[in-house]
């Protein structure tokens, strides 16, 4: 019986982590097979603001071009749905910092863009808990790939998580670029519909 194992090798290819990005369909928030929670709810969320997590300054890996284009569609859908519910983006100071993961994989192997959620245990359990699930499904036998998008409202030290939010769906492949656009936008729209933000 062949073993499978989590990889946190990078993605070397643009187009894969942009069409793996793009094809994020509507779906239910992983199953649990950790003690991570895929799902947190710590009440309402007071903020006017919010900035990124910033994880500090490091040095640019040889895939970071394919990285650059994945998170840039990620935050544009960010900020326009968090706009929507009356807060804004600031560089830096906001009410409430946000955080946010990209898994992408299959039933191999499965890779996290971390570059904005921060090397924590959770960064990790959530990797795990994502490949797990993956590998484990009935269909497995036959080729898949799926993402998962993680999004963390926490206080503005980045230290306590308020909300969070999670997603996942099969991957589909060769989507126009303006229909990545607006699939993702609708991803996240779903992932954050609803955390309940007031001024």
């Amino acid at each position: 019986m062949n073993t499978t194992r989590c990889s946190l090798l990078p993605l070397k290819l643009l187009s894969w982590v942009s069409r793996l990005l793009s094809s994020f369909a509507v779906a239910a928030a992983i199953a649990g097979c950790s003690s991570v929670k895929t799902h947190v709810d710590n009440g309402q969320v007071k903020a006017r603001t919010f900035s990124w997590l910033s994880t500090g300054s490091r040095s640019t890996p040889d895939f970071a071009e394919g990285r650059k284009e994945a998170y840039a569609m990620v935050q544009q859908a960010l900020t326009k749905t968090l706009a929507s519910k009356g807060v804004s983006y600031v560089p830096s100071s906001g009410d409430v910092t946000v955080a946010y993961l990209i898994v992408v994989g299959n039933n191999v192997a499965t890779t996290a863009l971390n570059d904005y959620f921060g090397y924590t245990a959770d960064s990790q359990a959530l990797l795990d808990k994502v490949h797990a699930e993956q590998t484990s499904k009935d269909q497995s036998r036959g080729y898949f790939e799926a993402g998962t998008l993680v999004v963390d409202l926490l206080d503005p030290t980045g230290t306590k998580l308020l909300q969070r939010r999670s997603i996942q769906a099969q991957v589909l492949r060769n989507l126009p670029a303006e229909k990545r656009a607006e699939r993702v936008q609708s991803i996240v729209d779903q992932t954050l519909h609803d955390v309940p933000i007031s001024q």
